[in-house]
């Protein structure tokens, strides 16, 4: 122990002397030593401080929204702080509801209110499928999976695309004939958790030109 100096004392002599073979006393002391051991030899103009990198700040409602962090790695498109950042004013106030056939080879998701306006026609077709939609432009709509397992049926004017599962049979989604630039999604098809109330609106498909022309804004719901 006599011949060690100990590391408060050599300290400044090591910096003015060895420069920063001691600049990082954390990194380099020994807890069962009580002197400075250099961590490498070598020129002093080799060492310099290179401060740490922040993490990488998520865009956020507390943060500026930008879409590379500090480090250059863009954030992470998945990421579910990232995703509602991104999203555009159209979306806003929305939520994304997931939802599928039964089988489960057609599987879907779609933004929407929680909130759910729904259509109950009384056409023949709607009738005999018990067809309950709500609306939505095309821009909102994904379908995830099971093109290949979709068949259509389409009758009277064409307009109208009943899309259906080839396997179960069932009508998850549709393009209807007041809204072909959207889709009717059958709200009993989608997964539990993002829908908070119903209502359910009564229109008259055995008019249907009437009822449409008079409605004042089904035509509305397909537009972004």
């Amino acid at each position: 122990m006599d011949g060690l100096k100990l590391c408060p004392g050599s300290f400044r002599l090591h910096v003015r002397k060895r420069f920063l073979h001691c600049a990082f006393p954390s990194l380099y002391h020994s807890p069962s030593r009580s002197r400075c051991v250099p961590a490498r030899p070598g020129p002093p103009s080799r060492f310099h401080r290179v401060p740490l990198p922040l993490p990488c700040p998520l865009p956020g409602p507390h943060s500026p929204s930008r879409p590379y962090c500090s480090l250059g790695q863009k954030a992470r498109e998945d990421d579910p702080k990232s995703s509602v950042v991104s999203l555009s004013s159209e979306y806003r106030g929305l939520v994304k509801h997931t939802g599928g056939c039964h089988c489960g080879a057609v599987r879907f998701e779609v933004w929407a209110s929680a909130d759910l306006h729904v259509f109950n026609c009384n056409c023949s077709i709607c009738t005999k499928k018990q067809n309950r939609h709500f609306i939505v432009p095309a821009s909102r709509f994904k379908l995830l999976k099971g093109a290949d397992n979709l068949t259509t049926y389409t009758f009277n004017t064409h307009c109208a695309q009943h899309t259906f599962c080839k396997t179960c049979g069932v009508q998850s989604f549709y393009t209807p004939r007041s809204n072909p630039d959207g889709y009717g999604i059958a709200p009993h098809c989608l997964d539990d958790g993002t829908v908070q109330t119903i209502i359910t609106e009564d229109i008259n498909g055995k008019e249907w030109e009437k009822a449409v022309r008079e409605h004042k804004t089904i035509r509305d719901m397909s537009k972004p």
